[in-house]
């Protein structure tokens, strides 16, 4: 209108946008704050200190530096012998260290390691209401084992990188407890492995910048893997 016109000296046409949404959905980083245990957080940080509701005071995602480094795939459907994994298998550590063993990968300090189960290429589009109900996953024995090595982050081309159901005796989504809140070990969710598995490249270049917006629990990410 005529106000614009005044302000801008031109006659102004323009577009903005204006979202109301879950940063944890999609392909996703989840940081730190994102899970505890009885009220405590990484680094002895407990949820009463720092948990607003306007965003988190400590820990959040906005936080996290970017990351770059080596990028690790460890691809479970093909040491299955599948296209892809069932609804709640696990993934144990021996699983991955046969996986690991059979692709010639090690897994190093301070890499960022992915794991292919197939799962999002084969259900999320055919039978969507499946894909987010189950997954196949880590177990906790499998989480704990990761964080020894020391990985920069760990993903999973699923929505939650552990397995859902979980495998009998495990806690459901324990394994964020282990990587997060007692390691200090980022988590990567939905991860795009597909094209990466089929091509069979096992070790690549991983950048990821994600979006700074404060006190962020999750966030949506576009990472890039480079070989």
């Amino acid at each position: 209108g005529r106000k614009l016109i005044n302000e801008f000296g031109w006659d102004v046409s323009y577009n903005d946008d204006l979202a109301q949404l879950w940063f944890g959905t999609g392909p996703q980083l989840d940081g730190l704050g994102h899970m505890g245990e009885s009220g405590s957080y990484y680094n002895c940080n407990k949820a009463v200190d720092f948990v607003n509701i306007s965003g988190l005071k400590k820990l959040g995602t906005h936080q996290v530096p970017p990351m770059i480094g080596r990028g690790v795939l460890i691809d479970m459907a093909k040491h299955f012998g599948v296209t892809v994994m069932k609804a709640g298998q696990g993934i144990s550590s021996q699983d991955i260290r046969a996986a690991a063993k059979a692709q010639h990968t090690t897994i190093r300090q301070g890499d960022v390691v992915l794991f292919h189960t197939g799962w999002t290429d084969a259900m999320l589009t055919t039978e969507p209401d499946i894909w987010v109900a189950t997954e196949p996953g880590l177990t906790n024995e499998a989480a704990k084992y990761l964080a020894t090595l020391n990985p920069m982050a760990v993903g999973a081309d699923t929505w939650g990188v552990e397995a859902v159901p979980p495998i009998e005796g495990d806690k459901v989504f324990y394994g964020h407890v282990e990587l997060l809140k007692n390691n200090g070990i980022y988590i990567l969710e939905t991860m795009n492995t597909g094209r990466l598995a089929k091509e069979e490249v096992y070790e690549f270049m991983f950048v990821l910048g994600q979006a700074r917006i404060k006190g962020t629990v999750q966030m949506i990410i576009n990472p890039v893997a480079m070989w």
